[in-house]
């Protein structure tokens, strides 16, 4: 079953090659949507596929990569929009 995962990932995650790292686990799991920093220091998650892989992508987020300190994920599910074709970096 298809499903969309929305997260806000907070803490030392810009600048610190966290998009590119989520755009690639993402990939590794199969899954479409994208990724972006938002202005308020933040990363915004978008991901839509099967529901195990999004939860191996939320427990991802919680860690992020080798130089992110994660502070806090904010999390929701919904529906999936099925308007990705790729996982994408927004600038």
């Amino acid at each position: 079953m298809t499903t969309r995962l929305e997260a806000h990932v907070h803490g030392l995650v810009q600048g610190v090659f966290f998009r590119h790292q989520t755009r690639l686990r993402a990939q590794e799991l199969c899954l479409t949507g994208c990724v972006e920093n938002r202005p308020d220091g933040a990363v915004r998650v978008i991901a839509e596929g099967d529901n195990e892989s999004l939860k191996l992508l939320l427990q991802w987020l919680h860690e992020g990569p080798e130089l992110a300190t994660v502070s806090r994920v904010e999390s929701c599910w919904s529906e999936p929009s099925d308007s990705f074709t790729g996982f994408e970096i927004l600038r």
